[in-house]
């Protein structure tokens, strides 16, 4: 036990009071703040939004003054790649999941049983596959048509990446619309359209789907968004610390991922480690280091925020 002075006592029990209640007062405010913005603001998800690309306005005038040009620039066109992709990915993701959804929906209705099964049945193989490895593979075949010369730009390059990362995703929409059809085809609302001579098509496309499940296909789309992002990083990782020699960096255009394998990102990261030990190079980190740390960073606030946002507007819509 350590023995303090009694001239010390007094002022080091009312740090200690200080503190605790400091601690405690920060915590309540900081809960408070989290269920208003989740639970009483209906511009919840807009102030998510705001401190995502605010926060990257920052992280990116912070390299500008001292992150050098080049590692700057590559940084900014490693995150416009991967945002591309991702965009890609929700687009493709949505076109492939209505196509099928409404596929079985059309085929169930006729009782044309084999088709409908067909297509179940091709879903829960894809769903089967662990993502992380379809995506592997589909970069391999990428890696082989690029080897051959069949493409060549950079373009084409991410639009191949964008679909393979949506093939493995759009299951996950397929299930949503295919529950908001459900929901529907179970309630009154939906025989009395059919009675009324209105088409499928439209009851399904028009009525369900954009007047009242919008909603909750952006929710979606948002979360496929991430989901892209963080499989997107994951693989490029994975393919740019050497999985193999036939697939490598040089191979595909650069990305957040990508970057993050990077030998001087690398070294950026374990320094961090080193920070941990030697408190007093903690300041060196955000000088020295910064394009692993802000590449780490990008993607660890993204990923946040956009959670986040999905998380606001369940809250705020009870989707």
């Amino acid at each position: 036990m350590i023995n303090i002075p009694k001239r010390l006592q007094n002022p080091i029990l009312r740090f200690s009071a200080f503190f605790t209640k400091f601690r405690q007062t920060a915590a309540q405010k900081l809960f408070r703040l989290e269920r208003r913005l989740q639970g009483g603001n209906r511009y919840a998800a807009q102030i998510y939004f705001l401190f995502w690309s605010g926060g990257l306005l920052l992280l990116w005038l912070w390299d500008v003054l001292f992150l050098h040009a080049p590692e700057r620039h590559l940084l900014e066109k490693a995150f416009v790649h991967s945002l591309f992709i991702a965009t890609l990915v929700v687009l493709f993701s949505f076109a492939m999941a209505w196509a099928t959804a409404y596929s079985i929906e059309f085929f169930t209705d006729r009782q044309k049983t084999i088709a409908a099964g067909a297509i179940l049945f091709t879903l829960n193989l894809i769903r089967s596959l662990p993502q992380i490895v379809g995506v592997l593979l589909g970069y391999v075949w990428i890696t082989y048509e690029i080897q051959t010369g069949q493409i060549t730009s950079n373009i084409a390059i991410m639009l191949r990446m964008s679909v393979f990362l949506a093939l493995f995703i759009f299951p996950e929409v397929v299930a949503l619309l295919r529950e908001r059809i459900a929901y529907f085809r179970q309630s009154d609302f939906f025989n009395a359209m059919r009675v009324s001579g209105i088409s499928e098509w439209r009851i399904i496309n028009y009525d369900i789907l954009w007047k009242n499940s919008r909603l909750h296909i952006l929710n979606k789309m948002i979360a496929v968004f991430s989901a892209a992002i963080f499989l997107q990083c994951s693989v490029d990782f994975i393919v740019s610390v050497g999985l193999s020699t036939r697939i490598s960096a040089i191979n595909l255009p650069v990305t957040l991922g990508s970057l993050l394998a990077n030998i001087d990102s690398k070294q950026d990261i374990l320094a961090i480690g080193y920070a941990l030990t030697h408190p007093d190079y903690l300041p060196n980190l955000f000088f020295r280091h910064l394009q692993g740390i802000s590449v780490a960073l990008v993607i660890v606030f993204t990923l946040f925020s956009l959670y986040k946002i999905t998380n606001a507007l369940a809250e705020r819509f009870h989707l």
